[in-house]
């Protein structure tokens, strides 16, 4: 769900300092408050289409189902990613790409949710839905996913937003970073960071978002919501606001003490996004056509899949990939990939500049021509 902000820095920066305080906050707001509502419509529909019509008798069943399917198409988009690169680019044709990529993004999309409603609900049959459970397995998932420097991929829209840029349309990455020209070893490593990692995730969200449903008024549904909903955004706009000062606090530590910053910092914005998909997912729920579930999740799958295509940031709802903590330099290591409207405005610098460049190329090839043409002298009247 997180990726990574490694070298973004450098190629954004560029302006005055407050043009990209203005963008910076821009887009945080434009995360908050579109790309994260839409990202959890598309995942509450998806969640409970599934639960419509897989085997709805058969719980354990549909999870199975929905766990085996899910994980072996995320397997096969993490092993076959660079031939997916490959194969389908831009230069193939553009219509062709951008057709097949988005149907990519839509199967994708499912196999996620798949996943991720399979490994839940089979872990809520085998462990059953008491405090202390919820509470060792959520530590027990979040000091493992640390151990192994993974923490921040429990961070998610508001916190994140993938563009889709055919750079990285289709990429992977997995934790041991090995290369797909080591067969064994890169099927391996994709098992693990499919498997293993992606189930820990699984395990701290649904730890979190289970001792929620336990603590925060159990009794009034509409009021519970409401208030995760509200908290959620208040710490969305305390993290984003810290961002700067715990920045600054990376870029000067080094080691443990920058790894352990990072997490602690992850982990705060981790509270704030369970409590926004929450409160946002029980309200739809609740007043989203609450009599007609079937009309009502295929609009929200529909519509909001749809919107995300068109801002071209539909990988968003996509879970893949393993990140590792601090794994950027200096203060990046805490700067969320947030930077859709900064990507945007520093293409079409880029354009303008090469729209320059070319018009200055020519003007001087021109103005050569002329130089190097000989002399014209008329001829003299008889």
């Amino acid at each position: 769900m997180r990726g990574s902000t490694a070298g973004l820095a450098d190629t954004l920066a560029s302006g005055s300092r407050a043009h990209a305080a203005l963008l910076e906050a821009a887009d945080a707001l434009f995360a908050s408050a579109l790309v994260a509502p839409a990202v959890v419509t598309y995942w509450k529909s998806t969640w409970t289409l599934m639960d419509l019509y897989v085997l709805p008798e058969h719980q354990v069943s549909s999870a199975a189902a929905c766990a085996a399917f899910g994980l072996c198409c995320d397997f096969l988009f993490c092993v076959f990613q660079t031939q997916l690169s490959k194969h389908l680019s831009p230069d193939r044709g553009r219509l062709t790409y951008y057709v097949l990529s988005r149907l990519y993004t839509c199967v994708a999309g499912v196999a996620c949710v798949g996943a991720w409603r399979g490994v839940w609900n089979l872990l809520n049959e085998c462990t059953g839905d008491s405090a202390r459970t919820l509470l060792s397995t959520t530590a027990a998932a979040t000091l493992s996913l640390a151990a192994l420097r993974a923490l921040r991929n429990i961070c998610a829209a508001p916190f994140a937003v993938a563009v889709d840029t055919p750079q990285d349309y289709f990429d992977v990455p997995t934790m041991f970073r090995t290369n797909s020209r080591e067969t064994v070893l890169y099927v391996l490593d994709c098992v693990f960071s499919v498997t293993v990692v992606g189930s820990l995730v699984v395990f701290v969200w649904r730890g979190s978002w289970a001792l929620l449903d336990i603590f925060l008024f159990p009794e009034d549904t509409v009021r519970s919501c409401w208030t995760s909903l509200i908290v959620g955004y208040a710490l969305v706009v305390v993290t984003f606001a810290l961002q700067a000062p715990v920045r600054w606090a990376a870029a000067r530590l080094h080691g443990a003490p920058r790894l352990l910053l990072a997490d602690l910092y992850h982990l705060i914005s981790f509270v704030a996004t369970v409590n926004v998909w929450r409160g946002v997912w029980g309200l739809l729920d609740i007043y989203f056509f609450p009599e007609s579930p079937k009309l009502s999740n295929w609009c929200s799958h529909v519509i909001s899949l749809a919107l995300l295509i068109l801002l071209n940031c539909s990988n968003s709802v996509l879970v893949r990939g393993v990140y590792i903590d601090a794994e950027e330099p200096a203060g990046e290591c805490v700067v969320f990939p947030c930077h859709y409207l900064r990507l945007f405005f520093h293409k079409e610098r880029t354009k303008k500049r090469h729209r320059r460049a070319l018009q200055a190329a020519a003007t001087a090839s021109r103005k050569s021509e002329e130089a190097s043409l000989p002399l014209q002298i008329p001829e003299e009247k008889v």
